[in-house]
Parts: structure tokens; C-alpha cells; sequence
């Protein structure tokens, strides 16, 4: 079995050039780029000459159907989630798929279905998850640290309001599922596999009829609440927080991407891996997306069709709660 994954990267995108760059921390034994494609060649080649990749597209089908490519990267904007991922597992190919993975509930259920049917690797890259500081959390929560936990508190907010990927409904704007959708996956770590008794939300729309806030109340059986805020306009505290009957468990700003975590006795803190020189991200934390490509890797080459740490039937979760949410904001897209 060959150890080496072989990628093809999908959009040219800020997210994409900070996912490549990270990439290339990890061994060349095991990680290598083979193809990138773009809606123009030109952007692709940019981007081909910039992270020395040898094959350029200006078609994403194409690369879908390179034979070299053995795992695909979707980085584009949110509505063409679904259409690519589906595209590329209708090929055989394993995927790893920005958030949120699809639009809606419908989509996310009927890309699960489709990766399932194809036996291909699907996973929707909510890169939190594989941070240490988040596998450190998940022992505490089995160790009982804070007791029977009862609250959880998110929150994630940051001035985004004027890009358009965030503003415009034809792209797949909204608060909700560009930042919000990491509150929600929080939720679902710590309550897993558990659908809310309850949702409630209210927010504020922008102009062209999408979230630039929501705050959004889960209620679950036996008095536990999640309290979820997320604002395309200001900074929040961005920090998530676990409340049980014996302490607290934090982790402080970015909660999203973590290199601490505060239990009721200690602070403990996670270096991230160290970046090459010369590497730039547009994003604060980037090279941490290493981790989620190592996770793809190792599922892929262990014959798993999904992480243990990201369950797709998660994922349908986290799509179920937000269309529910947003639903009572009255927002609405094409697909739905």
C-alpha cells in the first residue's frame, strides 16, 4: 500500500493556499499535491507556479478524473460544495469538503448517502476538531472533570460583513454557515449524536436577506442548554466554554483553532506546528489545517470511510440544527 496521498485542490481560494501551505509541513513521503484547478487557467497556473504543482486545470472535472489524484480538497464557495463533492465522488474520489459541507439538510443528506453508496472517504473539514487542545477536551469529558455537564457557551464573531462570500445569498452568505457553523459543532462535540428537544433563534438579516447575527438556544433533556452566538460585524470573545456541576472547561480565544485549554485546575497550553519559513496564511492559525489533512490520510489509509472524530451522521446533525435555525430567521437559499 502506498503511504503517500495524493491531492488534487479545488479552488484557488485564501482558504485553499493556506490548506497547500500547511500541507507542506507534513512529510513529502506522505502528502503530495499532484493537480489544482481553477475557473480560469490563469489563476490556476498562479497558483501551480506559487505552490509548485505540476498540473493545472481549468476545469474541475478534469482533475476529478486525473487518475494521479487520490483525495480532493474543496475549498470553493459554499453553493458549489455539493455539486463538486458529489462530482468527485461519482469518480471514486475520497473528499475532504470546506464548511459547511452542504447548503442545507437536503444536500448534506444526500451527499452522505451518495459517499456511502461509492464507499469513497467523505469528511467535512471542520479543522477544530483535530486540534490537540480538542483532543485533550474530549478526555476530560470522558474523565467526568467538570461533572454532569448542564451548559455549553459559544461564541464567534469577526468583521466579515463586507466580503462578499459572506454578505451575498447567491454565494452561500450568512453568519450562520461561514462562522456560526463552528458554535454548532461545538454543541454536537459535547452532546453527540443528540438531537436538541429545542431550537430557538433570532438574529438580524443583512440587505440582501442573510444572517449577519443569530443567536440560537438548544434545548436538551435533562436540563442541559447550549447558548450559540455568532456576528458577521463585530468581534465576540470567541471563546467556548463547558459548564458541569464540578468546574469549567475553556477554551479561550480562538476556540475554532485552540492552543490552550483551561480546566478547573490547570491552563494547558499546545504548541502548533511550526509553519515553514516563508509560508504565508490569510488566516490566523493555518498551519494547524495540517492536522486535518493528516486525519484524512490516516482514515483513508486505515480503509475508513469516515473520521471517528468528525462522523458524517454528525455532520447531517449540524446541517439539521442550522437549517432549523436559520429557517426561523427567515432565510431561505436556492437550494432549499
Amino acid at each position: 500500500m502506498e503511504s503517500q496521498l495524493r491531492w488534487g485542490i479545488i479552488s484557488v481560494g485564501r482558504i485553499s493556499n493556506d490548506f497547500v501551505t500547511a500541507l507542506k509541513i507534513l512529510p513529502a513521503s506522505e502528502h503530495k499535491i499532484v493537480a489544482v484547478a481553477a475557473r480560469n487557467l490563469e489563476a490556476a497556473k498562479e497558483f501551480g507556479h506559487k505552490h509548485n504543482i505540476a498540473k493545472c486545470f481549468d476545469n474541475y472535472e478534469e482533475l476529478i478524473k486525473d487518475p494521479d489524484v487520490e483525495a480532493v480538497y474543496i475549498g470553493s464557495i459554499n453553493p458549489q460544495h455539493f455539486p463538486l463533492a458529489k462530482l468527485a465522488i461519482s469518480h471514486g474520489k475520497n473528499v475532504l469538503c470546506e464548511k459547511p459541507l452542504c447548503m442545507n439538510l437536503k444536500e448534506t443528506l444526500s451527499l452522505v448517502e451518495f459517499a456511502k453508496q461509492k464507499d469513497v472517504f467523505l469528511m467535512e473539514a471542520i479543522w477544530s476538531r483535530f486540534f490537540p487542545a480538542y483532543a485533550k477536551l474530549r478526555e476530560e469529558l470522558k474523565k467526568d472533570t467538570v461533572g454532569e455537564v448542564l451548559q455549553v457557551f459559544a461564541s464567534l464573531g469577526c468583521p466579515v460583513s463586507e466580503f462578499d462570500n459572506c454578505r451575498l445569498k447567491s454565494l452561500g452568505g450568512g453568519s450562520l454557515l461561514n462562522i456560526g457553523v463552528y458554535c454548532v459543532q461545538f454543541a454536537t462535540l459535547v452532546f453527540p449524536e443528540e438531537r436538541p428537544e429545542k431550537i430557538v433563534a433570532s438574529g438580524h438579516l443583512n440587505s440582501d436577506g442573510v444572517d449577519e447575527s443569530i443567536s440560537i438556544i438548544l434545548t436538551y433533556k435533562g436540563g442541559r442548554t447550549a447558548t450559540l452566538i455568532s456576528h458577521n460585524r463585530v468581534e465576540l470573545m470567541n471563546e467556548a466554554c463547558i459548564i458541569g456541576t464540578k468546574g469549567i472547561l475553556k477554551l479561550p480565544a480562538m476556540f475554532v483553532c485552540p492552543n490552550a485549554l483551561i480546566t478547573p485546575t490547570e491552563t494547558l497550553n499546545f504548541p502548533l506546528p511550526a509553519a515553514l519559513p516563508g509560508s504565508t496564511f490569510n488566516y490566523p492559525r493555518s498551519e494547524a489545517l495540517s492536522y486535518e489533512a493528516q486525519e484524512t490520510r490516516k482514515c483513508i489509509k486505515n480503509g475508513l470511510k469516515e473520521s471517528p472524530e468528525m462522523k458524517l451522521s454528525e455532520s447531517v446533525l449540524i446541517a439539521e440544527i442550522m437549517q432549523t435555525a436559520r429557517k426561523q430567521l427567515g432565510v431561505s437559499y436556492d437550494q432549499d
